[in-house]
């Protein structure tokens, strides 16, 4: 081969490779570019900002100690007047039916075993009677269920039925009391005691806090929540008997249970239901210490009214409220919203916080779960909703994967 054909030869040849090179390379560009991952796109998060309610303004009784609480809300919500450790009456009959329903349970509708009532239950009556205490009449030989015999105790406040129905619980008043010791510290009612079974004793001790929690328990009890909400009953032998209960049914009022002696004064447990939004408040108080049963109910019925508007219904979150976005590189945008409403019941000023998070995003569906809000109401547990895509992010394509090929080996 003569030397200017073997050039030429070559020449060919380095062309030859020079565009299978070009090819292959072009080749594994396309392929690269088509299949790397895109970059992720961080969000920008829109914050909830801190809401805020009025603060409540209960009106308190000008006399004794006060506190309410709320069926859902831990603890007291508020109190007024010394919150120490005071007598507490015949709301201790309260204590004397929850210990008993520990011991005998009685579910909702049903009447219970039949107690029949002896000699000794007429000298307990006799007993009462002589201590100046509430009664109502019992004669020996005659049957009441266990439902009827809890009517008895707490519509009129009898003193002897809450001792006859111990003593049929426990077998005697003394094993009672040992009974209800335990049942208060499992409750962790420690600054309760009770010394005898209806709360004439000055010894039979709460605070106003503890006795909230202690109608929270009742209210929560079917059984009890109906017994203590009924105007009256009539019963066997015994007829009918009356509520002591004077505010029952007024502004709601649908217990739980009055309480008086010289030491304690009028005093009165009681619960009431009302709607606030889409919620039903169950508030529950105490009020101690009246000179009267008239001036303590008009402070009660004065103290639930104010106390209503202390209660909000806050909306947290819309569907669809926009807490952030995502902007593609390629040009795609997506909010991220809330998947669902979300609302709460606050009382008073209790401050509500939000904290917004989500993921980095590559490529997502409309719908997709990316992050969430979780909203804090004062110190208690989170409210948290979920956040998702509004709008698809779609891959961007071999167009702009082609063009683009900085931004998507940069990783």
């Amino acid at each position: 081969m003569s030397p200017s054909r073997r050039v030429l030869f070559q020449r060919r040849r380095l062309a030859v490779a020079s565009v299978l090179l070009v090819a292959f390379g072009s080749v594994g560009y396309v392929s690269v570019t088509t299949f790397a991952p895109v970059p992720d796109s961080a969000p920008a998060l829109v914050q909830p900002v801190v809401l805020t309610q009025p603060a409540a303004a209960p009106v308190w009784p000008a006399f004794g100690e006060s506190a309410i609480g709320a069926v859902g809300f831990p603890g007291v919500l508020a109190g007024n007047g010394k919150q120490g450790t005071v007598p507490i009456a015949s709301i201790a009959k309260m204590i004397t039916a929850l210990v008993i329903l520990d011991a005998k349970p009685l579910g909702a509708g049903e009447d219970g075993p039949s107690i029949t009532f002896t000699d000794a239950d007429v000298d307990i009556y006799y007993h009462s009677v002589a201590e100046n205490g509430s009664v109502a009449p019992v004669v020996s030989g005659m049957v009441l269920t266990q439902r009827q015999a809890f009517e008895a105790m707490l519509l009129p406040s009898a003193n002897n039925y809450a001792a006859s129905l111990a003593v049929w619980a426990f077998g005697s008043v003394d094993n009672y009391l040992a009974a209800a010791t335990t049942w208060l510290a499992n409750n962790a009612l420690t600054q309760t005691s009770v010394a005898d079974t209806s709360g004439l004793s000055t010894f039979s001790v709460s605070t106003p806090a503890e006795l909230v929690e202690i109608g929270k328990l009742v209210v929560g009890h079917p059984v009890l929540a109906e017994i203590v909400a009924l105007p009256s009953a009539l019963l066997p032998v015994i007829g009918t008997i009356t509520n002591t209960n004077k505010l029952l049914g007024q502004g709601g009022v649908d217990g739980i249970k009055t309480g008086t002696t010289d030491v304690a004064g009028a005093c009165l447990l009681f619960s009431t239901d009302f709607t606030v939004g889409d919620n039903t408040v169950t508030l529950v108080g105490v009020v101690l210490g009246g000179d009267t049963h008239s001036e303590l109910n008009a402070a009660i019925a004065a103290l639930i009214e104010s106390v209503q508007p202390g209660f909000h219904d806050v909306v947290l979150a819309e569907a669809g409220a926009v807490f952030g976005s995502y902007t593609t590189q390629w040009g795609d945008v997506s909010d991220i919203v809330a998947e669902r409403a979300a609302s709460v019941l606050v009382w008073s000023d209790s401050p509500i916080t939000g904290s917004v998070t989500a993921t980095d995003l590559q490529l997502g569906r409309a719908g997709d779960e990316v992050g969430e809000v979780s909203f804090t109401i004062g110190t208690g547990l989170p409210v948290t909703v979920p956040l998702e895509l509004q709008d698809t992010v779609a891959d961007p394509g071999p167009a702009w994967r082609i063009a683009h090929p900085g931004e998507l080996l940069a990783g």
